[in-house]
């Protein structure tokens, strides 16, 4: 086995690797500081203000200028702000205020980092879970991971379901527009499920998922939307949800984080109508690990390796697909399930939206 002591090193090569390591270094840091922003709106408060310095964004925001000005320097050495020496201030682009102020942007990003906040705060759990092996329930997580997995999934469900997802299907957005009933498996908070209420006030929408804080906050969420009466929340599992004859059946981001996903897709063929569509959401990934080492990718892997296998590890069988399944594995688990038809629908840089018919 090589060693250092017998392993050349190539200087060059490790300066490029060390210049990198500066750099997930301080954006490691710096995740701390975007959700420090968004929670005290230091983001919204510059949003369209033009350039502030330090004291006028304190006041503007009730906090201390010593700690804003502190923020705002590591804001501007990350690049998410301007800096103007000649005056001293600091403006937000408007790009990035897109991004970090305007919570129904399709860019919008504080979401994610509240899931690198609650991932950071498991790591002690999930070291454990690497020498048991034993399996980390959705539920066992930091509670910040709930509220930042629906900020950072809403915008880009709000961007393309309703445009581009369910016009994609066989014949659904008709369906829906008439009359029919839906069931949205693992909702979480109900974001996709009041999406779709709104957009199609003709039809019945039931929305199920295991955990039953976030079934809680999607009957409050969907009350406050005004579409409580057309969605019924219900705690179950995608093997146990009840019903039967939905037209269509929706997962948005959760069969890979199922332990058994050829029995939810078992389950799910059997509660569709005839004619029927399931429409499955996942992240954007490769048939192969050589095609998923990119920036997408690391991204999801790295997910998938503190909250997706994990999940996945704590429930029966425990197939655990990860967030990097790919086309071919997902055809196999939908196929096994019983489904005759799998096809890709649709796709966006970080999803993949299949549809699979009996």
């Amino acid at each position: 086995m090589a060693t250092l002591a017998t392993s050349p090193l190539n200087e060059t090569k490790l300066n490029a690797f060390m210049n990198q390591a500066v750099m997930d270094m301080g954006a490691a840091m710096h995740a701390t500081l975007v959700l420090v922003g968004d929670k005290l709106g230091l983001y919204k408060a510059m949003a369209g203000a033009g350039p502030l310095t330090p004291e006028q964004l304190a006041a503007k925001t009730g906090t201390r200028e010593r700690y804003v000005r502190e923020w705002l320097n590591a804001n501007a050495a990350s690049g998410y702000l301007t800096y103007d020496a000649a005056t001293k201030t600091y403006t937000l682009p408007p790009e990035q205020a897109f991004a970090l102020a305007k919570d129904d942007s399709p860019a919008f990003l504080p979401g994610a980092f509240q899931i690198i906040s609650a991932m950071m705060r498991d790591a002690p759990t999930i070291i454990d879970a690497f020498r048991t092996g034993r399996g980390v329930g959705w539920h066992e997580h930091d509670p910040e991971l709930f509220q930042g997995t629906e900020r950072f999934f809403r915008p880009n469900y709000a961007a393309n379901l309703i445009s581009q997802w369910i016009p994609a299907l066989t014949g659904i957005e008709d369906k829906l527009k008439s009359g029919i009933r839906v069931a949205d498996v693992g909702c979480g908070h109900g974001s996709s499920t009041i999406l779709m209420a709104k957009a199609y006030p003709n039809s019945t929408f039931f929305g199920f998922d295991y955990h039953p804080a976030s079934i809680e906050w999607a009957q409050k969420a969907a009350k406050e939307a005004g579409v409580g009466d057309r969605i019924t929340f219900h705690t179950a599992t995608a093997k146990t949800y009840p019903g039967k004859d939905y037209d269509l059946v929706t997962f948005f981001d959760c069969l890979h984080d199922m332990g058994d996903p050829v029995g939810a897709s078992a389950h799910v063929l059997s509660s569709l109508a005839p004619g029927g569509s399931w429409m499955i959401v996942e992240p954007f990934a490769g048939d192969n690990v050589e095609d998923n080492l990119n920036p997408v990718g690391r991204v999801f892997y790295s997910a998938s390796t503190m909250l997706c296998t994990p999940a996945s590890c704590s429930q029966e069988v425990g197939l655990a697909l990860g967030a990097q399944a790919g086309e071919a594995r997902l055809r196999e688990v939908v196929t096994e399930g019983g489904f005759g038809t799998f096809r890709r629908a649709a796709q966006t840089p970080f999803n993949l939206v299949f549809e699979a018919r009996a």
